[in-house]
């Protein structure tokens, strides 16, 4: 007994203080802050996962997601500041993140996907977990009774291709995508350009100094607070609703109390809930990246099934850049909301804080809500479509 708490105090410290030491290093070395403390951390969990590590990392992995993203989406809304245009943006990438699912899963399902035994249905499965996410791929699972095998596949897959996907997106495509767009968007307001500008500037410096101090302890303390205040609102209401709602309306409302916050003076300027909530998110990368067993996959025998899916993920966000273009979306917005499509809304703080640009945040869960909303719908209509086209 005393040794297996003392492998869940180690792992939950190993888990909870590499962030520090990589975001230290991050500010002593240039070379690495380019990469990102994102990234440096996601490939430290990698090496976790696969390395011998006491049984007792299992239930962590399955806990601390759990409460890190729940605590860290209000803390991060807490000190953003939104303007009135974005009901017409979000509109604009909802459209465009799902119409480009639908063209590329139609397209890798032409191109490898009906060589599989359940190839319509894994189409179904993977449109609705690229839209919404893991939640609407189980529940899709259980409407088609694919086979589990398939489906554990399917997930094992998907952390492959999501690393691959996340490599690209927070190496060169942030800046390539800025590039190709502009500094800024046409439908960008000078003033909304200058305070993404301020925020970029602000994110250059150490956002943790003085948090230690008497006063610093007391905002963090505040900040906790009614972060724990929101989600406990948010989970009560969630509970009373139906069962398979239950993910939809705990992060809308969570969302919802986050935004509402941050018109609330006393807590909208409270300090360090924007870069507490980001610390968790660091934290959050770590242990996820750290659930990849390279081991257990068959990456030969699955080899229609992995194309099928990175032409579903690669696709869709080619496809979603050029549509995003056409409709006059910004580059950032185009970027989170593709994170909250292809990994859902709990990745959309880490593509912000890749971005450093706090202002994204509404607009990647705005879209990662519709996504789990009308993920399981989409997935239907999907995979019925796909059965015609053998």
């Amino acid at each position: 007994m005393a040794i297996t708490i003392l492998n869940y105090i180690v792992l939950t410290l190993l888990f909870c203080l590499t962030p520090a030491g990589v975001i230290w290093l991050c500010r002593r070395y240039p070379m690495l802050d380019r990469v990102g403390p994102i990234m440096i951390l996601y490939g430290i969990g990698l090496i976790v996962g696969n390395i011998p590590m006491p049984e007792q990392i299992v239930p962590l992995q399955q806990l601390m997601p759990n409460v890190l993203i729940p605590l860290a989406i209000p803390m991060m809304l807490f000190q953003c500041s939104f303007s009135r245009s974005e009901a017409g943006l979000q509109i604009r990438v909802v459209a465009s993140g799902f119409l480009s699912v639908a063209i590329s899963v139609v397209v890798g399902y032409l191109a490898c996907g009906y060589r599989m035994a359940e190839g319509a249905e894994v189409g179904g499965i993977i449109s609705g977990m690229y839209t919404g996410g893991t939640l609407n791929a189980a529940a899709l699972q259980a409407i088609f009774r694919v086979q589990s095998e398939t489906f554990v596949l399917i997930n094992s897959y998907d952390i492959i291709i999501s690393f691959l996907y996340f490599v690209f997106l927070f190496s060169l495509g942030i800046r390539l995508f800025r590039r190709l767009y502009g500094e800024h968007a046409a439908n960008i307001s000078e003033a909304d350009a200058a305070a993404i500008d301020r925020e970029v500037m602000r994110a250059k410096e150490n956002p943790y100094r003085g948090m230690l101090s008497r006063r610093g302890v007391k905002q963090m303390a505040a900040v906790v607070t009614a972060a724990f205040v929101v989600v406990a609102l948010s989970a009560a209401v969630a509970f009373v609703v139906p069962e398979g709602w239950f993910m939809v309306v705990f992060i809308l409302l969570l969302t919802t109390l986050g935004v509402v916050g941050s018109f609330v003076a006393p807590i909208h300027h409270l300090d360090y809930g924007y870069d507490m909530g980001m610390y968790l998110i660091y934290i959050f990368s770590m242990v996820i990246a750290s659930m990849a067993d390279f081991s257990k996959l068959d990456l030969v025998g699955g080899l229609s099934q992995i194309l099928f899916m990175s032409i579903a993920v690669f696709g869709s966000l080619m496809l979603h850049v050029f549509f995003c273009r056409v409709l006059r979306v910004d580059a950032d917005s185009m970027i989170i909301s593709s994170v909250a499509f292809i990994n859902s809304p709990p990745f959309v703080p880490m593509a912000a804080a890749a971005m450093r640009n706090r202002r994204a945040i509404i607009t990647g869960l705005a879209a990662g809500i519709v996504g789990y909303a009308l993920g399981n719908h989409f997935g239907v209509i999907m995979a019925e479509l796909l059965s015609y086209i053998r």
